[in-house]
């Protein structure tokens, strides 16, 4: 869901939009009004993956969401943020729903140079969903108002975009950081080895579908790590190498013109005839059923 397809889907219905969003090829924002996540919605068919970077204030309303295979509960007083190759399915929306987002689209202007950027958006980190206080709050809307203000202007400075998109991003960071410690004094030894688990499933999936390999890069045995996953979250580690595997083949499927053997192969499957056994057996369709299917 990049700058090129959220203008496709937008366009026709800008004008409406207007006072409540902004796009252009080096940003997106949503400012309040939720009927632009309504309109991708009913556009286009989850699960959809990002390639960019995306800031959210949560402010009202309820968000059910799968992100990155783990389902979550949004409500309001959240801050969200989905970093490249994030994976998107939305499950329900509940109440009045007001929510204010930014996407730092291919072309904008990074404020931070290759291997300074803060810790949270390092790529070490994918995705994250933290309940903050109200001081938190309104300092992140105070930025992203300026923010909207300043894009309005019509000698719009992109240089002080990005200066305030640099104070947004430290102020992020600054409560990951401190999300960070207060779950590493609380959290188990089991919960912290299924999020790293699961955070290597969402990077390697679609090349490497066995549980050997994400027991190596963990430095676990297979029978100590499959035990840990099953005990933290009631599902083997197979299982949840194959979700990703899914995930990502339907979005190739729906997002992209790539013969069924072209997937077949980037997945790394061993023919294409394996590969749609194994799609149907999961998705209960073959891939060029699924494909077709609305």
């Amino acid at each position: 869901m990049n700058y090129s397809r959220m203008k496709d889907l937008l366009g026709p219905h800008y004008a409406q939009l207007h006072d409540h969003s902004y796009i252009s090829n080096e940003l997106g924002i949503v400012y309040g009004d939720p009927r632009i996540f309504m309109l991708v919605i009913g556009q286009s068919q989850p699960p959809f993956i990002i390639d960019d970077y995306r800031l959210g204030i949560f402010v009202s309303g309820e968000i059910h969401v799968n992100i990155n295979l783990v389902e979550r509960h949004i409500t309001p007083g959240t801050i969200v943020f989905l970093g490249p190759g994030t994976i998107i399915s939305p499950i329900s929306f509940n109440g009045k729903i007001e929510v204010y987002g930014l996407g730092l689209f291919t072309d904008f202007p990074m404020p931070f140079a290759s291997g300074q950027m803060p810790l949270a958006f390092n790529g070490q980190v994918r995705d994250f969903q933290i309940k903050v206080g109200e001081s938190e709050i309104s300092t992140a809307r105070q930025i992203f108002d300026t923010i909207w203000q300043v894009v309005h202007q019509p000698d719009y400075n992109r240089h002080i975009v990005s200066s305030l998109v640099a104070a947004m991003m430290h102020h992020y960071d600054g409560i990951y950081r401190q999300h960070i410690d207060l779950l590493k004094a609380s959290q188990s030894r089991e919960q912290t080895i299924f999020d790293r688990f699961i955070y290597l499933v969402n990077q390697h999936a679609t090349r490497e579908h066995q549980i050997g390999f994400y027991a190596d890069k963990m430095c676990l045995t297979e029978r100590y790590l499959g035990t840990v996953i099953r005990q933290a979250s009631g599902t083997t580690a197979k299982e949840w190498i194959d979700r990703a595997l899914i995930e990502h083949i339907k979005i190739e499927l729906k997002h992209t013109d790539k013969s069924i053997a072209q997937i077949s192969d980037e997945m790394d499957f061993p023919n294409p005839s394996f590969f749609s056994k194994f799609f149907k057996r999961l998705a209960d369709k073959t891939p060029s059923e699924y494909r077709l299917s609305k």
